[in-house]
């Protein structure tokens, strides 16, 4: 309403109450006139004037009072239009914020702002609404974020799983796919692979085999001490090393634009089975999360378990190619002894025959053999220059007289006495590798012979002593010997002859395919083959003989059906011949690795199918949301229009209505309730309802209002009572108080309907 409009409104009025003066002052000196019997004359009014000169004074009360009244009253009719129009403007204002937020939810817009100018009840609950939508919107993105991170580490191990299964049969590629692929998964600038190289059993160094650096292969030349660096601590100590925070020295990573610092450097140990075998190096720009460090660590397990298995292959392949040509040495040297035996056993039965041929034949023997010459008793009677030298004398004059236990020993002496008795006998001659103690306490290997020499008639007189050197062999032949002996104990190992018959095997081969002894004896590397893949193991075998290398994983079929999958290398060995005379299968058991990867494929369909699940779930609850939002926005609608009609009503009462909640703020209060009161509703509405009913007036009465219209008091409810209120003046009034609550859930409201008791006396 502007202010031409307002001052018309109270222009209006105040005529009003000039035109009602005028009647009720008419009304009145005509009453007056005829009461005191003055004519009905303008004469008549002069005289009742002249005679009552107060009604001058009465007069002109009357008209002042008439248009201030006129004046008062067209105020307050302009103050309730204006009020009314504020609320109005106000209803309409909530309305359209209502609407806003909840579009702005149907959006999944989550502002941070209040709905209305006032709170009420509906704007919470939707305030409330949109904080619950948020709080499950968050928790939804953390979920997904823990589900895309599992799903990551998930996919990079299986995707690693089949780099390190392609690459497990050469260090060098190995290391370059690692590096490389670990660059490109977790984008990083620089990534190295450091192995431990125990070629040095008393010095092992640690030596880069792979690096990787800008999207292309670095060449790896670094070599660092045992401990050296970071690189080296994290070996030695076997924990992970996590920098975020870098200095300029460590490393700088290069560009054509400039360097620049990593912000986090990432060194993990490669460990397996208790046992370190070297360290990743991980260089970024950015800083590693923790499910990234995670999946680093799960991998550098993958890597250390190839990276043994690699090793012991090649170890493995370098003793069986050493023991294949060891094998060759002992049979050509056993052959060549044995000719030399039987010329010397020649030799001595043309003796007696051929003395110049047997004493030249015999020196010959001293260049070429060792030889010395024993008592029945066993006392050394002579010793070729070879045998001095051999044991470490260096004339006859050392040993001569002296007992044959000297060049024995302590350990083989009750064998050794056995067979010296056997001798002295007469018994057969001994041939056989033989250890002797030199003077310095060395041992001496010799292909020996002790052959009884008899006399003429036939009794033994002495014992020769022939031998050739073989100890270096020897040493060789047993270092091998303990060599295949662990590898025996640490992985499977089995023999076959070129038709498939099983020939040897080891107790780690008899365990994993869970036979007793007396059952593989007649078996077939085919027995163990699952008959569906029969012939393509067929091929395999053919291409094995043709001399095709073989070494990949292979699933056998163990005695009770169960399959066993190995990693393992076929090795055909030759004879002296070149002669194909056995396959030799080493292998390591890698089934629980394969299960492995079977529950992992497996747990990602599920995770895909859960991913699948959650969409179709949180389309379904989008759709329930915005059929929720139209009922919610209907019945938003349909509320207003009530609450509009009921406060209508109450507003037209005679009676003055007073409506509290349970937090005892008055909520209602109309047109009578300001009369009664005298007090504007703007100035209570929303206010403690001890500031309408003050606790200081319960002294006056126990019928004081303010003791019963309070939450949670039942005293007057549903019953009409007389009490008291107070004024604004202080004065009490009398009123009929009748008290009706009502509670909807957790919202409670309690009205007063109270009736003004008013005394006319007549």
């Amino acid at each position: 309403m502007n202010q031409t409009e307002k001052k018309n409104y109270i222009i209006n009025y105040s005529l009003y109450g000039f035109i009602l003066a005028i009647v009720i002052w008419l009304l009145y000196r005509m009453n007056g006139i005829l009461n005191h019997s003055f004519d009905f004359s303008l004469y008549g009014l002069y005289q009742y004037y002249k005679a009552f000169p107060i009604n001058w004074v009465f007069d002109f009360i009357l008209l002042v009072s008439s248009v201030f009244i006129g004046y008062l009253i067209g105020q307050y009719f302009n103050d309730r239009q204006i009020q009314l129009q504020q609320d109005l403007t106000y209803e309409r204002e909530k309305n359209k914020r209502v609407f806003q937020f909840t579009e702005k939810l149907r959006q999944r817009s989550f502002a941070e702002e209040e709905i209305l100018l006032r709170n009420d009840e509906l704007s919470k609950s939707l305030i409330n609404l949109r904080d619950e939508i948020l709080l499950k919107e968050k928790e939804e993105l953390f979920r997904k974020e823990q589900e895309g991170q599992r799903h990551w580490i998930t996919e990079g191990l299986a995707t690693f799983g089949a780099v390190l299964r392609e690459t497990s049969n050469n260090l060098e590629e190995l290391s370059y796919s690692v590096v490389s692929e670990l660059a490109k998964y977790l984008k990083s600038q620089l990534v190295g692979i450091f192995v431990i190289d125990n070629s040095v059993i008393d010095k092992p160094v640690i030596e880069q085999t792979g690096a990787f650096a800008y999207g292309r292969k670095k060449f790896a030349d670094k070599k660092l001490e045992w401990g050296e660096g970071l690189v080296g601590a994290c070996i030695l100590e076997r924990k992970t090393v996590f920098l975020k925070e870098v200095t300029e020295s460590y490393v700088q990573i290069t560009s054509g634009l400039g360097k620049a610092n990593p912000r986090s450097v990432l060194i993990v140990p490669l460990i397996f089975n208790e046992e370190v075998f070297g360290a990743l190096e991980i260089a970024s720009l950015k800083r590693f999360m923790d499910f990234e460090v995670e999946f680093v660590e799960k991998v550098a397990e993958s890597i250390a378990s190839t990276i043994s298995s690699l090793k012991i292959n090649m170890r493995t392949s370098q003793l069986l190619k050493d023991s294949q040509g060891q094998q060759v040495i002992m049979t050509r040297q056993e052959n060549e002894m044995r000719r030399s035996m039987n010329e010397l056993r020649q030799t001595q039965i043309e003796a007696a025959k051929q003395s110049e041929q047997f004493i030249s034949f015999t020196n010959s023997v001293n260049h070429t053999m060792i030889r010395a010459e024993y008592s029945i008793e066993g006392i050394l009677l002579y010793a070729n220059t070879k045998f001095l030298h051999k044991l470490g004398y260096s004339s006859n004059r050392e040993i001569e007289g002296q007992h044959i236990s000297l060049f024995i020993n302590e350990k083989d002496r009750e064998w050794f006495d056995d067979l010296w008795n056997r001798l002295k006998d007469g018994g057969e001659h001994f041939e056989g590798d033989m250890k002797h103690v030199s003077k310095q306490g060395t041992d001496l290997w010799t292909m020996a012979t002790y052959v009884s020499v008899r006399d003429q008639n036939g009794k033994p007189e002495k014992i020769l002593f022939l031998g050739i050197d073989m100890t270096e062999s020897k040493k060789l032949s047993l270092d091998y010997s303990g060599q295949i002996d662990a590898l025996n104990k640490s992985t499977i190992k089995a023999e076959f002859t070129p038709g498939g018959k099983i020939m040897d095997y080891n107790e780690k081969f008899q365990e994993a395919m869970i036979y007793e002894s007396s059952e593989l004896q007649d078996k077939t590397i085919f027995d163990f083959i699952n008959p569906s893949e029969i012939n393509e193991f067929s091929i395999i075998w053919k291409n094995v003989i043709a001399g095709v290398p073989f070494e990949r994983r292979l699933k056998m079929v163990t005695r009770n059906g169960t399959e066993k999958w190995f990693h393992g290398t076929f090795t055909i060995a030759h004879d002296m011949y070149g002669d194909i005379s056995k396959v030799i299968y080493i292998a390591y058991d890698i089934t629980s690795q394969i299960s492995i990867e079977r529950k992992n494929k497996v747990q990602t369909e599920k995770l895909k199918e859960q991913e699948e699940k959650l969409q179709q779930s949180q389309d379904e609850l989008t759709r329930k949301l915005r059929e929720a939002r139209e009922e919610m926005r209907t019945q938003f609608s349909e509320i207003e229009t009530v609450k509009l009609l009921n406060e209508k009503t109450l507003e037209g009462m005679l009676d003055a209505v007073v409506t509290i909640n349970q937090d005892n703020k008055v909520q209602f209060f109309n047109k009578a309730a300001e009369d009664l009161w005298s007090i504007n509703r703007k100035q209570i509405i929303n206010k403690p309802v001890l500031d309408l009913l003050p606790e200081k007036h319960k002294d006056l009465g126990e019928n004081y209002m303010g003791l019963y219209f309070k939450y949670g008091d039942d005293t007057l409810l549903n019953t009409r009572t007389e009490v008291f209120i107070v004024d604004k003046f202080g004065d009490p009034i009398s009123v009929l108080l009748t008290l009706s609550e009502a509670q909807i859930g957790k919202r409670y409201s309690l009205t007063a309907f109270i009736q003004k008791i008013e005394v006319e006396l007549f």
